[in-house]
């Protein structure tokens, strides 16, 4: 995977730094603004990118380039992710991979013409303790609560609250509390129940977007609400409550940094099968296997996936009578 990196901001730097252990992934190119030149060519010397690029259609068309990382704010990741897939690179698009499901299932159709791999970049579905927790599901009988809370207090916030609206918080560029980090609780529980009967959204509003929410998805047996906040904090966890017993998620739900399973009867026990310190080593890892392989069964179950998360998205938006783009 001979890989160019759209963008500059923090995701990509924390992506640097684990891309080196990635193996089959060669970093080909970096591209940003004007802006970020000084910024790229740093990361270029640090992190052995071979080329930097501040236009768009030279990155496309450097023939070193297979697979493009669409790592820029949520609102240019559907033009960017187009202008990839016709120019004929695979493309790993980071969260939420769209504002709107229509312009996911186009780009999907896009791929599919075009014969290149579309992906979305979502941590959780990738981790070893994720897998873990979905084999653990059958012990514990009947699911009948989840309940996830990814709350942490924004620096950005104080300054929403003076005046200055920056991406985070600005529903032209697809910020809030539910797109930002209640989206991982989001995967976290699609991926494990699929998709719900009904989708509600309670939602803090202030100058139009979400600065904190609970939503509700119900399963019918099982009922699941997930809190999002940038306006405050707790304790960030999950828990999954069965008839026979529960599973604790420690931590946020885009790490799931370990778990622990409490039978109703029986000794509680402790569980971490992490294989690297970092979040997204797995994914990546999948994806260069994915691109390597061609592997087009993989991609669709995921974009099936990715999809579904979306249609909640939306409800939940219209729930709350929130626009977003």
């Amino acid at each position: 995977m001979n890989l160019a990196i759209l963008g500059a901001g923090m995701i990509v730097h924390d992506f640097l730094t684990v891309a080196g252990d990635v193996p089959q992934l060669e970093l080909s190119a970096i591209f940003g603004t004007e802006n970020d030149l000084e910024k790229m060519n740093h990361l270029k010397q640090q992190y052995k990118i071979q080329t930097v690029y501040t236009e768009l259609g030279a990155c496309l068309a450097d023939p070193s380039v297979d697979t493009v990382y669409v790592a820029l704010p949520n609102q240019l990741h559907y033009s960017f992710a187009k202008e990839a897939i016709l120019a004929g690179k695979h493309v790993i698009c980071e969260k939420p991979f769209t504002l709107q499901t229509r312009e996911l299932v186009e780009l999907a159709e896009l791929a599919a013409a075009h014969k290149v791999l579309l992906i979305e970049a979502i941590t959780n579905q990738y981790l070893a303790n994720y897998q873990g927790i979905k084999a653990q599901l059958e012990t514990l009988g009947e699911l009948k609560v989840i309940e996830c809370n990814y709350s942490q207090y924004s620096s950005r916030y104080d300054l929403f609250k003076e005046g200055t609206v920056l991406p985070a918080f600005n529903p032209k560029m697809g910020g809030g509390a539910l797109m930002d980090i209640n989206i991982y609780n989001i995967h976290f529980v699609v991926g494990l129940l699929g998709k719900p009967k009904s989708v509600r959204y309670f939602a803090n509003v202030e100058q139009g977007i979400d600065t904190s929410g609970m939503l509700f998805l119900d399963y019918k047996q099982t009922k699941v609400v997930c809190i999002g906040a940038k306006d405050s904090t707790a304790t960030i966890r999950s828990t999954i409550q069965g008839t026979k017993g529960s599973i604790i998620v420690n931590g946020p739900t885009n790490m799931l940094a370990s778990y622990d399973v409490e039978p109703v009867h029986g000794a509680k026990s402790h569980q971490d099968r992490s294989v690297h310190g970092h979040r997204m080593f797995e994914e990546f890892v999948r994806f260069a296997q994915a691109i390597h392989e061609n592997d087009q069964a993989f991609v669709k179950e995921r974009l099936a996936h990715s999809k579904l998360v979306m249609e909640v998205v939306e409800k939940a938006l219209a729930d709350a009578q929130i626009v977003l783009g």
